[in-house]
Order: C-alpha cells, then structure tokens, then sequence
C-alpha cells in the first residue's frame, strides 16, 4: 500500500486510456441524444467502464466499488467509490456523462463513431465531450486501486445518463438526486468534469428555451389591408422584447470579477411559418431561441418579466410596436363587422438549467486552482455562457459545485471533434494533485 505522495506520480496509462476510449466511442452512435430521433443507450458505456474496473472490485479482491442506478431501461448512470480505511474526507468528480450528441457522418472528414488517432489528437464523437473524461476518471480509479494508495479522503465519480437533452425527464443526475444518491457528496467539493480547456471554470449560464408565436390573419398578399400578417407581427414583437430585456438585465457588475465573455443574451434560433402560397400572408408564424443568463439574475425573474411584455404586447393591440408601411396592421375589421387582432404568444420549453457562480473562497476552488497552476505552469480561470444541467440545483441544495475538463472547446459539439492525449494526462495530474491536497489537509 502506498501513501498519498504516491499521487504526485500518477502518469496517464496511454495504452489502457486509449483502448477504453476506443470501446466507448465505439458505442456512439447508440449514444447520441435527441429525441425522438436519438434515444441513447447509456448503459453501453456503462458496460465497457464495469469491464475496465471489474478486476479491482471488491468481490474480486480490489477496493473499489460500483453502483448502477437505471432509472430508465438501457438508461443506467454508475457510481465509483475508492473508501480507503480511516478516510475522513470526501472529493467526489461529477458530471462527466455516458450520452453524446448527434454527429453527421457526411459532414465530418473522419469516422465520428469509430477512434482515429492522429498524432496526440483523438478524434470521435464523444471524445471531448465527454466519453473522454469518462475514460480518464476510470483510469484514475484503476491507478488508485492498483497502488492501494493510503488517502485520507473518500473518492467518488458519478458517470450521469441524459445530460445532453432533458426531453425525457427522471433518467440521470436528477433523478440520482432525487434518490438520495448524491447525498454524501455534500460533505466535500464536488468538482463537475465536464468543461474544457483544462483551466478552472469560474461560472456558467442559465439556459432558457423559448417559443414565440404570432397569430394573424391570412389573406391575399395583394389586398394586405385586410390581413395581417403575421411575419411582420413576430418579427417586431421579437424587436421590442429584445430591446426591453437588453434594457432589463444589462451586463451585470460581477461579470467582469468571473470574466464572463459575454453578458447575458436572448436572441431567436430557429424560425417557422405556415406553409401559405407566396402571394398570401401567413396567418402565424414562430420563432424559437434561447436565453442565456449570466447567474446574477434570477432564473424565475427573468421569465415573469418576459411574459409580462408579451401580455401588455396583446393588452394594449402592439401599440408600441411600427407598422411596415401604410397598410400594415396588427387588427382589422372583418366582413362582419367584428375586430380580428393580432396575438403573440410566449411558450417556455422544458425546464431551464440554473447557472451558476463557483465559490470562489471555498477550498475546493483554491485546491483547483492550485492543482492547475502546480501541473501546468499557470492558471487561468474563466466563466462561459454555456450551461450545464442541475449545477445550479445543487449549489443551491449546499453541494461546493467546481467545474473544470480537459477536452477543446473549439470543438465542442462540432464536426471532427478530438481530445488530446497531453491534455488528458495533464488533467489526470490535475485530478490527483486536488486528491493529494485534500488527503494531506485530512491528515492533520
């Protein structure tokens, strides 16, 4: 058995790290995630993880043990547990998740479901995000039981179904909440391995999905005057709300502190009609998007307000909003006599993801930085307006929620995705050297 210096040593096993990787993105093309055209089957990356640690369970003579809470049929997540005698502490690695999201073959200039190597580069889908950090805190693992190294701290990682689309609700990290699964974490850092860069992730955004929705009146696109068209509609209704929300949360003053590299936003996606003949106005019309919100703002502030200009928008018959030329209108008489007005209507999608502002006093942010800065040289903290599922949740449950990853941003969710096997085992140092400060701190 060896005592906790032994973790200062710990070297990325290449071979073994890149045979797991090319098992799990094997798998990812039954991973992908996005209803109901995708619907993953988590519990094959699970397979290929429980194969790797079966020789240091504890049934088998090792000190390692595995849960595997399914929720969902085929939709398992699977908790690690190093629980060396006498440990007092615990640092748990959270986040990192099975599923992945969908990649086009016809677009990428490699294979996405298949491990090519390419140098240091790996390239799949997956491999950034976030099967390669899956690989990697296995590998972690192994070398903790392999060496039986003596910490003084409990070790737990958590492998999550269902991050990447929360369309099908109760299968991963909510429901092992729920569970009481994640309890115990609360007693030390939880650092969520699931961002990029391989520098401390200060903060994340809440993410809202929206709906915008215009009623008109369809009519013949020569007589305009007596339609209305809902395009325009939409279209300046997405303006005014625009302007009122830029107007509302402006970039906040902790900003600058978490450097954010964005403020908050909302801006449309995605835009839809109905499928009319050109010469005719179209009687509704949508738009979708997102809102991205830095974490000063509250999640359920921000949509009261919304919704609060979208029904003084109907009240007051968009009297606010410019009409597009002399006989645009957003209510007319009808034949009979009766008024037809316009509508808008505001539809949140799901549920929002909370964002989040890391502790940056705790001793789990401190460690990491420390960690970074031992194992690469500097530190560089930062803050994204990406967004990650239920980390919000859990600060506010008193979970010390970190974040950080060692994949590429500049690929995330993209075509020809990679990680590097550098990156990967500086971020096994990193994640050894945070184990090593926190077993020394429970050792006195």
């Amino acid at each position: 058995m060896a005592g906790h210096d032994a973790l200062l040593q710990l070297e990325l096993n290449e071979e073994r790290y890149v045979s797991l990787l090319t098992k799990l993105i094997g798998e990812s093309k039954h991973l992908q995630n996005c209803p109901p055209k995708f619907v993953p089957e988590e519990d094959r990356s699970v397979g290929h993880v429980l194969d790797a640690l079966k020789p240091y369970l504890k049934e088998n003579g090792g000190p390692l043990t595995v849960e595997h809470p399914t929720y969902v049929p085929k939709r398992g997540n699977c908790i690690i547990k190093y629980q060396p005698e006498g440990a007092k502490g615990i640092v748990s690695f959270v986040g990192s998740h099975l599923d992945v999201v969908p990649a086009n073959p016809e677009t990428w200039e490699r294979n996405p479901f298949e491990l090519t190597r390419e140098g240091d580069k790996l390239y799949g889908r997956g491999t950034t995000d976030c099967l390669g950090h899956v690989a990697l805190i296995t590998e972690l693992f192994i070398q903790l039981a392999e060496k039986k190294i003596n910490l003084n701290t409990n070790v737990v990682a958590v492998f999550i179904a269902s991050e990447e689309n929360s369309t099908i609700v109760d299968v991963g990290v909510d429901m092992l909440l729920k569970d009481g699964k994640l309890d115990e974490l609360k007693n030390g850092p939880v650092y969520w391995v699931d961002s990029a860069d391989s520098q401390p992730c200060m903060g994340t955004a809440a993410a809202i999905m929206w709906r915008l929705r215009a009623e008109g009146h369809l009519f013949h696109s020569g007589l305009p005057h007596k339609g209305i068209n809902s395009m325009e509609l939409l279209q300046e209704s997405m303006k005014y709300i625009q302007e009122h929300f830029y107007k509302e949360f402006p970039p906040h003053e902790k900003e600058e502190l978490y450097q954010f590299a964005t403020p908050s936003t909302m801006k449309p996606t995605q835009v839809n009609s109905a499928e009319v003949s050109v010469n005719q106005l179209p009687p509704w019309s949508e738009m979708c998007g997102d809102i991205r919100m830095t974490p000063f703002y509250k999640v359920d502030e921000v949509m009261s307000k919304i919704q609060s200009w979208v029904t003084e928008l109907n009240e007051t018959k968009f009297a606010a909003l410019p009409k597009r030329g002399p006989v645009s209108k957003y209510f007319i008489t009808g034949p009979d006599g009766k008024e037809i007005c316009g509508k808008v209507v505001l539809k949140y999608e799901g549920e929002p993801f909370k964002g989040i502002a890391c502790n940056l006093e705790s001793d789990g942010h401190k460690m990491l930085r420390d960690s970074t800065e031992k194992v690469l040289g500097d530190v560089k903290p930062y803050s994204i307006t990406g967004s990650l599922p239920l980390v919000g949740d859990l600060q506010e449950a008193g979970f010390d929620i970190q974040v950080c990853g060692f994949g590429h941003s500049s690929v995330y969710h993209g075509d020809n995705e990679y990680c590097s096997v550098s990156a990967m085992g500086n971020g096994l140092k990193i994640l050894a050297c945070i184990l090593y400060g926190f077993s020394v701190k429970h050792s006195s």
